[in-house]
């Protein structure tokens, strides 16, 4: 199902026996073929309520997740399904339909914990589904919402304090929504009419006092406004007063429902679609299916491990997948772009080099879209000496490609000259200066033919040095010269060997600056992109930062109005904390971006630097090796 573009059958995702919670991995996979974002909703509640009826209108379908029409609960475990979403281009849903709270049939009320906080987990809204009215026993049966703080680490620190955890919650817990099934009641307060979010605001206003039963009263109240900044509520008729239509409610055509509940089911379906965002973690990283698969087990192995699972834990898990895979694709990227937009040989090094600078940017930048939380920069650092070992590789098939080219192109222009040689026509008085004048024009003949590559002048260095016996002997044989005319015409030889062994080493010289340049401009844009990636990431950290300080001042504000300052002061010790934060956040930019650079650059040092130390012995072996040329003797 790539990218969520065909519509499968729903299938469980964790799967509950015995009250042991193991993940499925058909379903795992499935999800590892999705590469959108997913947009999850997920729905928890009391067994028998009509959640899987409602998200299978949000699938569009009156079938899918299975219902049922007796006291037994159907749906056990996670069930998942997975659609196009409807107006989010680009973006799969994905449907979690939880097992039923409260079933009687359980033996350990604990795992029905386990379930609501994975719900939770792995939503970006999360839809709490009851009956009839939001009042004291609804609440009451809303006590999961409490015990969240036991079941959920935001940092893997055992010392950290949990008061802090549970004030974090709020920067990756979904949005939330109460959906009120069967509703009966008028939406009317004091007289007056009210809105269903008024009415769930009302419903979640804490009650005065200071004896045990209101404070446990309170608590899942105190929890929803704490954990839920954004919430929202839905009031359901009754979907037909028919029971016979009840009990197979799946087989009824929508023109046969309740025209009321036909209307808020249309309302509560277009909220979902509208208001759901991308699921995300903490400094705006994105879900992916394949990412999803990921956490699910990860919280798996935790909650089986006897532990809880943890915020912190899990990313670094993800991380550690998604990095390696982003080091493969930029690399992939590299070497597929090289190969497609290089034409060997290249005219020059610098050619090569240049079409290296531009597939490497693309590279880091892939890379660095798709990775996270590399902290230490050990995955650039890979992709880094991959790109350059790839490179590497490019250079020797470029100079391969030069010399077989120069060769055959050399083979064909020499032909005459060669068989001028073997016949003998040099091999006359005067024949030195024909010879001459014969290799020349050949000489010309080769700096025309295009594209020769970087080895050009290597390979016809060696080729006249093979013919340098020849010439010896054809002066020998030139009757026309004195020894004097000989003698000159060999220090002429040698002169124009040594300037063409001379004019080999300058580019060489040249080449290996080149390559330096290459490695500097490498290792800029590397640090160029991070630091932009670096800057981002704190932009979303100041970003999650404000919303939770929005979120509590309005808490704040909620408090004192109904007359709580107890709570009000503590309240206080968090803002004024997560005030610091900010301020910290904006004024130590530089200093934590300046310390992640540091980071990084001594981590890609440590891959260019031996590089940069064998082209610099290089430089200085053929500076010297030039210097003797100009001066043998």
């Amino acid at each position: 199902m790539e990218s969520g573009s065909t519509i499968m059958d729903p299938i469980c995702l964790v799967e509950n026996q015995n009250n042991q919670l193991t993940v499925n991995p058909k379903a795992l996979k499935i999800l590892d073929q999705i590469s959108q974002p997913v947009v999850v909703v997920a729905i928890a509640g009391l067994y028998r309520t009509g959640k899987s009826f409602l998200m299978n209108r949000l699938a569009g379908q009156n079938h899918g997740f299975r219902l049922g029409s007796t006291v037994r609960s159907e749906t056990k475990g996670i069930w998942m399904w997975c659609v196009p979403h409807p107006s989010k281009e680009s973006h799969t849903l994905v449907l979690l339909d939880t097992e039923g709270l409260g079933d009687v049939e359980k033996g350990d009320s604990r795992n029905d914990s386990w379930i609501f906080a994975l719900a939770v987990l792995l939503s970006s809204i999360f839809v709490y589904n009851s009956m009839n009215t939001i009042n004291h026993q609804a609440l009451e049966q809303l006590h999961y919402v409490t015990e969240l703080t036991e079941l959920i680490r935001t940092t893997s620190s055992a010392s950290s304090d949990e008061v802090q955890h549970s004030a974090e919650f709020v920067s990756f817990f979904p949005d939330f929504v109460w959906a009120v099934r069967d509703f009966m009641l008028e939406l009317e307060l004091d007289g007056y009419p009210i809105t269903e979010d008024e009415y769930l605001e009302n419903a979640l206003k804490l009650i005065p006092g200071k004896n045990p039963k209101i404070r446990n009263s309170n608590m899942p109240r105190e929890c929803i406004r704490k954990f839920f900044p954004k919430r929202k509520c839905f009031v359901f008729d009754r979907p037909t007063s028919d029971k016979k239509l009840l009990l197979h409610i799946e087989e009824v055509p929508d023109n046969q429902l309740d025209e009321n509940f036909q209307k808020q089911s249309k309302n509560f379906c277009s909220y979902i679609f509208t208001h759901a965002k991308s699921k995300t973690l903490r400094e705006g990283i994105t879900v992916t299916g394949g990412r999803l698969g990921t956490l699910v087990v990860a919280y798996i192995d935790a909650i089986n491990s006897g532990g809880v699972p943890c915020l912190e834990n899990a990313v670094i898990t993800l991380a550690e997948r998604e990095n390696s895979a982003a080091v493969q694709k930029a690399a992939d990227h590299y070497s597929e772009q090289m190969a497609q937009r290089l034409r060997l040989p290249t005219d020059t090094l610098q050619e090569l080099l240049e079409v290296h600078a531009a597939c490497e940017m693309e590279a880091i930048a892939i890379f660095l879209g798709h990775s996270f939380k590399d902290d230490k920069q050990t995955f650039q650092k890979k992709l880094v000496d991959i790109m350059e070992k790839k490179k590497d590789v490019f250079m020797i098939q470029n100079e391969e490609a030069s010399v077989k080219y120069c060769q055959a192109e050399l083979k064909k222009l020499s032909e005459s000259l060669m068989k001028s040689i073997s016949g003998g026509t040099f091999f006359v008085p005067g024949g030195h200066s024909l010879y001459l004048e014969a290799r020349s024009k050949f000489e010309q003949d080769y700096k025309l033919v295009p594209r020769k590559g970087v080895k050009a002048n290597e390979v016809f260095q060696s080729f006249l040095q093979s013919q340098a016996g020849v010439e010896e002997a054809i002066l020998k044989a030139d009757k026309a010269l004195t020894d004097g005319d000989k003698a000159m015409a060999v220090e002429c030889a040698k002169k124009h060997a040594a300037e063409r062994e001379q004019q080999l080493l300058r580019e060489k010289l040249n080449e290996e600056e080149q390559k330096m340049a290459a490695q500097e401009r490498s290792f800029k844009e590397n640090m160029t992109q991070l630091e932009e990636k670096v800057d981002r990431e704190r932009e979303n950290l100041l970003r999650e930062q404000e919303a939770m300080l929005k979120h509590k001042l309005k808490m704040q504000e909620e408090l004192l109005t109904e007359g709580f300052k107890k709570e009000v002061e503590e309240l206080n010790k968090e803002i004024d904390q997560l005030k610091e934060d900010i301020e910290m956040t904006k004024n130590n930019t530089s200093i934590k971006i300046s310390e992640v650079l540091d980071m990084a650059s001594m981590a890609l040092v440590a891959v260019l630097p031996v590089r940069y130390k064998a082209l610099g012995m290089a430089v200085k072996l053929l500076s010297v090796a030039m210097k003797r040329a100009e001066n043998p003797y």
